[in-house]
């Protein structure tokens, strides 16, 4: 059923057309009923074309952690402004994931932002998300000040779950000990290790920043 509904978001276009003839062909034979329904199928396909596209399988792409063959999916949705707010936000957010990693860091700036640009109602748990992917971003190119902002409002937005969550805590852990408030630093870092993160990388961070920590003043 999986590769089926694989195989349905791949070469939907031809199935609509598919759909279409096959409509006409009834048409012609006069069975106006069979007709109508496979109309109505190609039209209920058109709509999850152009409001749906392939984020399904870009998604599962993602998770598999095949990078190449997400963005091959990405690439076959040529009108992203079309689709269905939550899944428009979702697109540019996977978009913004991937040129992070090829160090594309003006990209990634860009699709994050038209994320954030996204307003719905049923996407406003991915504020504190953006906020926080923004703050990487922001990071990576050396502006701090920004970054500490964005990790905070991220916080106070909301981030969906503690592994993220503990990373924000982590990020302005260090950030405050290069401003040298290490009183602050301290308190991020007891919030950081409070969640009990499992990522093998957060896990070897926080047993890094423990031994720092403690030689800290204040």
């Amino acid at each position: 059923m999986k590769k089926v509904l694989k195989y349905y978001i791949l070469f939907r276009l031809p199935i609509i057309v598919l759909l279409i003839g096959l409509g006409i062909l009834s048409h012609y034979l006069k069975d106006e009923i069979t007709a109508w329904i496979l109309y109505i199928l190609a039209g209920i396909s058109l709509m999850l074309y152009f409001m749906m596209g392939t984020m399904r399988i870009v998604q599962e792409a993602v998770t598999d952690g095949d990078v190449e063959l997400a963005q091959k999916y990405l690439k076959q949705i040529k009108f992203p402004r079309l689709l269905f707010k939550p899944i428009r936000s979702a697109f540019y957010m996977i978009q913004s994931n991937l040129f992070m990693a090829t160090d594309d860091l003006a990209g990634a700036e860009s699709n994050i932002r038209k994320s954030m640009q996204t307003k719905s109602k049923i996407v406003g748990d991915m504020e504190g998300a953006n906020l926080m992917q923004l703050a990487f971003i922001q990071l990576k190119k050396g502006e701090m000040k920004e970054a500490r902002l964005n990790l905070i409002a991220a916080i106070k937005a909301g981030i969906p779950d503690k592994e993220s969550l503990s990373a924000c805590y982590l990020q302005l852990t260090s950030i405050e000990i290069q401003r040298k408030q290490n009183r602050v630093a301290k308190e991020y870092f007891k919030k950081a290790k409070a969640l009990k993160p499992k990522t093998e990388e957060l896990v070897k961070q926080i047993k890094e920043m423990d031994k720092h920590i403690v030689r800290l003043p204040g």
